[in-house]
């Protein structure tokens, strides 16, 4: 069961949002990969946003992956779909593949990473690399010397995760089997996306 490809353009800066409507500045300033991380809507909410977010991300021809509700997802034909270690059990992975629709994998571990392998995903991200804020991890800090030798034996694009700024970003960026940094805290101010950091790391990545 082999996922779909997420093409020959690397993932780049791949900004992890909660909200749609900060998908269009992302977008309007270069972005071309991110992800909508939903925590604290429902129902009608949640699907409406979801919705948003996939209308927003087509008009740009944007690549999409909707954290954790891979059956809405579905539903919305969504680019792509991302699920956490803690996801993979409970959710329908056939019916995802069937739908044509990529998929990015959390890996924390190399064990981890051997079991994601097995599915053969679109992406696998691995963090967290640094000391994050964002989100509460029950795992020790990757580090760039195992980052390098973990991606270097992977045969998949590597999204790299957790606590990355504008301070320690190169030392990623000079690594060459990662295909994608996500970001999520450095990229805001006030909650509101930071155009002149965005446009800055984009240029870092050219």
């Amino acid at each position: 069961m082999t996922f779909p490809s997420c093409g020959n353009t690397p993932l780049g800066l791949y900004p992890l949002v909660d909200q749609s409507n900060k998908l269009e500045t992302l977008y309007s300033l270069g972005v071309t990969t991110a992800q909508l991380r939903i925590k604290d809507l429902k129902e009608k909410q949640l699907e409406n946003e979801i919705i948003q977010a996939i209308q927003i991300s087509k008009k740009y021809n944007a690549r999409l992956f909707i954290n954790d509700y891979w059956e809405l997802a579905i539903k919305h034909k969504a680019y792509g779909i991302h699920l956490g270690q803690e996801d993979l059990v409970q959710t329908d992975l056939v019916a995802i593949h069937s739908a044509g629709i990529r998929l990015g994998i959390s890996t924390h571990t190399t064990k981890e990473i051997e079991m994601a392998l097995e599915i053969e995903p679109s992406y696998l991200a691995i963090g967290p690399i640094f000391e994050t804020t964002s989100k509460v991890v029950n795992y020790e800090t990757v580090g760039i010397k195992e980052l390098t030798k973990w991606s270097a034996n992977v045969d998949y694009p590597i999204v790299a995760i957790g606590g990355i700024n504008l301070n320690n970003i190169q030392e990623i960026i000079n690594i060459p089997s990662v295909n994608g940094i996500a970001m999520i805290s450095e990229l805001l101010e006030t909650n509101k996306i930071s155009e002149t950091k965005t446009k800055t790391i984009l240029n870092l990545l050219l």
